[in-house]
């Protein structure tokens, strides 16, 4: 296993070339927040905004288009009980699950609309609904962002198995498509295709609700706007960049606000760019 470190910001992280465009940084589409999780997208698409993406549109439900506007108004939202099949095509990363909570027809009819090109970026409560409804991941380039019990539930292998990096490859090998797994825990893995890569810096200031979703909407932001590296190195560098961020703020506060990293990307990804 090999250490994942700041080499990988200078390596994703370059200068915005001269004569580009909003499409030219990627369409991110984020998929989730029922009534009570609305709070999840909103951070997803924080995350997604400040990382770089060129263009985000949210697909939620409607009680939380009112928030969004004013939280994010670089945002776009639709219903996400409408047929979204066009509007998936029309985007190059999907990110779907944080805080979807039990809508499996939401999750089973963007997985048919799915097709090989897309980056698909599957995170919170689809991870569990997969694992209840056995349901294939669909041909695409995926990434899944499990907790230690989502991963257990999705792969079953066992809280303390994790520890054994084999029983985790042997797992993503079992799958109809194989993924980049960010595995988060105390110190995050992320298997990739070729090696595995773990996490030495982040800490307990982190340990706040919404992280995850503001991690995922990051990676989402990282891979559709630096196509030039592989989706795996995108994903790394995403990962570092959050908990590096979150090792910042957390010299002068107690506790790291998932928001607050998410304010702090464009400064932040400023250095690496330089």
């Amino acid at each position: 296993m090999k250490s994942l470190t700041e080499k990988i910001l200078t390596q994703v992280i370059t200068k915005r070339p001269p004569h580009t465009y909003k499409g030219s940084f990627g369409r991110v589409l984020i998929i989730g927040g029922t009534v009570q999780y609305g709070g999840a997208v909103i951070m997803n698409a924080l995350g997604a905004v400040n990382a770089g993406a060129g263009l985000v549109t949210v697909a939620t439900d409607p009680v939380n288009f009112t928030a969004i506007h004013s939280q994010l108004p670089e945002a776009m939202v639709v219903d996400f009980n409408a047929d979204l099949t066009a509007l998936i095509q029309q985007h190059d990363v999907i990110l779907i699950g944080s805080g979807l909570g039990d809508r499996f027809d939401i999750l089973q009819a963007t997985f048919a609309a799915i097709y090989p090109k897309h980056i698909l970026i599957v995170d919170g409560s689809a991870l569990t609904l997969v694992a209840q409804h056995h349901l294939p991941w669909p041909n695409s380039q995926l990434v899944i962002t499990p907790h230690q019990m989502e991963w257990q539930r999705l792969s079953g292998v066992s809280i303390p198995q994790q520890a054994f990096e084999a029983f985790n490859v042997l797992a993503c090998g079992k799958f109809n498509v194989r993924p980049i797994l960010v595995l988060k825990q105390f110190h995050t893995q992320i298997y990739t295709p070729t090696d595995i890569y773990e996490l030495t810096i982040g800490g307990p200031h982190q340990a706040v609700g919404g992280m995850g979703d503001t991690l995922a909407g990051i990676i989402a932001g990282f891979a559709a706007q630096f196509f030039a590296v592989s989706l795996a190195d995108a994903v790394l560098a995403a990962v570092y960049t959050h908990s590096a961020i979150a090792d910042e703020l957390a010299e002068t506060h107690y506790i790291t606000r998932p928001t607050a990293i998410s304010d702090a990307l464009p400064r932040f990804m400023k250095k690496y760019a330089n």
